[in-house]
């Protein structure tokens, strides 16, 4: 990276924040609190409220949104008839799912091969940091030459929807004319690249039940109908002969426009293991941000340890459903639904129930915000230019700011490139990515106030 101050004082600081960055990993703040201490989450949401604090925001308050999460917001004044940008982040996490496959504690941030590992380090932990850092790098430069509003929220892995419905109950709180959301990531690490597509999600859980209780299958099997057996069935009909997606009335056919995702590269990327085949057709990059993608997330069954010689009365599995910009994601969860309950086999009892949901969104890449970036990406990464990509995870609270505020510029970049692993065990996050993007985020705050 070129020599220049914003740059020099994000490097100083680096130390700082990998120190907070253990800090805020630290909290096990899953926003499933049938899984982890509602506590967890409530230490990280003041942690990040205590760092706006300290950084002269005002306003800094812990909101109690809908779905009894917190999300928390902060106002940095900028000068007199400065612009507005919102930076947004998540603290909540995933799961960290088996710990004991995790080479270092989850909740511990542990360096690594030049990498820092930990549950949230880049996804989105890492994004709360990264707006810390920017904003401190202007603050020793000059000053930051915009109004800043900070959200971070409590539940994005959730898709509960609370800091939507907030927003929307509130919608004076997060206007501004630009924003930046910090929780996508670079195409792949040293490449700048922001985020102009995202697939939205919806989620169902599917029960079938076939009897009043389990049967013994020697004395029953072959007639009476095997619930599980039912729910594989239905499952299995929600994917063609070559892994595409097929839900019925949802059309699987469309394709990306910008930069592709070469195959070879992608098999590195997902670790897919020698001599198993890709699913679906098309382009990668078709497959993964331009077309719905089903995945089967969980199967109540019994366990292979300790299972019985018996005929499952009843089966429940968790569906996600990700869909493209242009599909409406209530009208595909519709569909999913009609698709499961039509394809349950042997007139067995199917119930359905919708568990979260969040809209596809598409950027509008003509706006001048994208030309500020750009400029920032092309000193924060020497040689490089910024590159457009889809990503095919979901942030649903992006369609719910471009409806509220359809003046706003939205952008999208962060830590999540795919070496980071995020979702899966041993998660990381790239230093010198969180040094590249403070950088590159703190020179558009600047570009953006001078344009």
């Amino acid at each position: 990276m070129s020599s220049n101050p914003v740059a020099e004082t994000v490097t100083a600081l680096l130390p700082r924040a990998k120190a907070e960055l253990a800090e805020l990993v630290a909290f096990k703040s899953v926003a499933d609190f049938a899984q982890f201490p509602r506590s967890e989450s409530e230490g990280a949401a003041n942690w990040v409220a205590d760092a706006l604090r300290a950084e002269d925001f005002v306003d800094v308050a812990v909101l109690d949104t809908p779905d009894g999460t917190q999300s928390v917001y902060g106002y940095l004044p900028g000068p007199e008839g400065a612009k507005t940008v919102l930076l947004y982040a998540h603290y909540d996490v995933q799961p960290p799912l088996d710990e004991t496959a995790w080479t270092t504690p989850p909740f511990e941030l542990t360096e690594r091969d030049g990498r820092w590992y930990g549950r949230g380090a880049a996804d989105c932990k890492g994004g709360v940091i990264m707006h810390l850092l920017a904003l401190r790098a202007l603050k020793a430069n000059g000053g930051v030459p915009v109004n800043v509003k900070v959200i971070a929220e409590g539940s994005e892995e959730m898709g509960t929807g609370g800091l939507e419905r907030y927003a929307e109950q509130h919608p004076e709180l997060l206007a501004a004319d630009t924003i930046v959301i910090g929780d996508a990531g670079n195409f792949r690490v040293g490449l700048p690249t922001v985020t102009t597509t995202l697939r939205g999600m919806t989620m169902l859980r599917v029960q079938i039940d076939t009897l009043q209780g389990n049967l013994h299958s020697g004395q029953f099997g072959g007639a009476a109908p095997d619930a599980l057996a039912a729910l594989i069935r239905v499952l299995d009909s929600l994917r063609a002969e070559d892994g595409s997606t097929t839900v019925d009335g949802l059309a699987p056919e469309s394709h990306w426009a910008g930069l592709e995702y070469d195959e070879e590269q992608f098999r590195k990327d997902a670790k897919v293991l020698d001599g198993v085949g890709l699913i679906g057709d098309g382009s990668v990059a078709d497959r993964i941000w331009a077309r719905p993608a089903v995945t089967v997330l969980g199967i109540d069954c019994p366990p292979v340890v300790g299972a019985t010689p018996s005929v499952q009365a009843s089966a429940r599995a968790l569906v996600s459903l990700r869909v493209p910009p242009g599909v409406d994601a209530a009208e595909a969860s519709k569909l999913l639904q009609a698709h499961l309950e039509a394809h349950t086999p042997w007139g067995a009892r199917v119930q359905t129930e919708a568990v979260g949901q969040g809209q596809p969104f598409r950027a509008d890449t003509t706006s001048p915000a994208y030309q500020a970036m750009a400029d920032a990406m092309a000193v924060a990464y020497p040689g490089e230019t910024m590159q457009y990509a889809g990503q095919g995870g979901s942030i649903p609270l992006c369609n719910t700011l471009a409806s509220l505020y359809p003046r706003a510029e939205i952008l999208l970049i962060g830590l999540s490139e795919p070496e980071a692993q995020i979702h899966a065990v041993n998660e990381s996050v790239s230093p010198e990515e969180l040094e590249r993007l403070s950088v590159t985020e703190a020179l558009f705050l600047r570009n953006y106030a001078a344009g």
